[in-house]
């Protein structure tokens, strides 16, 4: 093992131009990487907060008994999409329309009737924040006789659900595509070590080594270069942050690093892409060599 490590590390010092030099390829493919993690995490928890405005409301008739209102209250909580219910009275939903709607003060102002009807707020689980969990709640809520209508913002939430599919689908691609760039990158420099050690290698096999202890440096070497670029790459991503974070704050976006989880997976994503194309490689040219 200590000759494995001694090989890639002389590796290195034999080639100290074109390490480096794929370090910092390998670390900028997976800045970019990470970058878009970044800005997709910030997104999924901007997401998040939309979600938490999803709610069903149903209009209730005029006159509706406050028994029936309690019981069937005590009905929809049961439901499982159904996080908590409020009961909102005439007076009460005209008292914040007043504070809400700051234009509309003195309309509201001068009314001899309220023209608010009472209402039940729902708002749902996590998980249920969603335009079909919306939908089938909001047409339990018709089958109550004493509700008038049912409105969650269909398009709002039907759009709001088209955007997490795009996120989540733009964030696949662009990882993908990444990764195999950082495939690529590593592939092409530990060819250039095999092809600028090929006397070596040749030698090495003439005085019997196997293909595995031939292998195991130029192996080793790719993760340590993967590793290293991941370690670059985080220290990149956090100078990038720092720099909006500020803005982010001015523009009222509460903006969100790595944690340790997230760092620990760009370093093993960077070691484990290291390891494939230095496999990949490795197996490939030394059959030419």
């Amino acid at each position: 093992m200590n000759l494995l490590w001694r090989e890639a590390l002389l590796s290195f010092r034999r080639t100290r131009l074109l390490s480096v030099l794929s370090v910092v390829t390998i670390a900028f493919a997976l800045f970019v990487t990470g970058l878009f993690g970044l800005v997709a995490m910030n997104l999924r928890l901007a997401l998040g907060q939309l979600e938490e405005r999803v709610e069903v409301v149903a209009f209730v008739q005029r006159g509706t008994p406050s028994q029936t209102i309690a019981v069937a209250t005590s009905d929809i909580s049961a439901f499982p999409e159904v996080r908590e219910v409020l009961y909102v009275s005439e007076a009460d939903a005209l008292e914040r329309a007043r504070t809400e709607l700051v234009e509309f003060q003195d309309a509201y102002r001068d009314l001899e009737v309220n023209p608010l009807p009472p209402s039940l707020e729902l708002k749902l689980q996590p998980g249920y924040r969603d335009a079909r969990s919306a939908g089938e709640v909001a047409e339990r809520l018709r089958g109550f006789g004493f509700i008038e209508d049912v409105r969650y913002g269909r398009e709002w939430v039907q759009n709001l659900d088209r955007l997490r599919t795009i996120a989540g689908l733009v964030g696949l691609a662009i990882g993908s595509a990444f990764a195999l760039v950082s495939m690529v990158i590593i592939g092409v420099t530990i060819r250039m070590t095999v092809l600028q050690r090929a006397r070596e290698i040749q030698i090495m096999r003439l005085v019997g080594a196997t293909d595995w202890f031939i292998r195991g440096p130029f192996i080793l070497e790719g993760a340590i270069k993967g590793f290293l670029g991941g370690v670059l790459a985080v220290a990149l991503c956090g100078a990038v942050f720092a720099a909006f974070k500020g803005q982010g704050v001015g523009l009222g976006l509460g903006l969100t690093f790595f944690g340790p989880l997230e760092v620990l997976a760009l370093l093993v994503f960077g070691t484990l892409l290291g390891l494939a194309g230095s496999v990949v490689s490795v197996g490939r040219h030394l059959k030419r060599v």
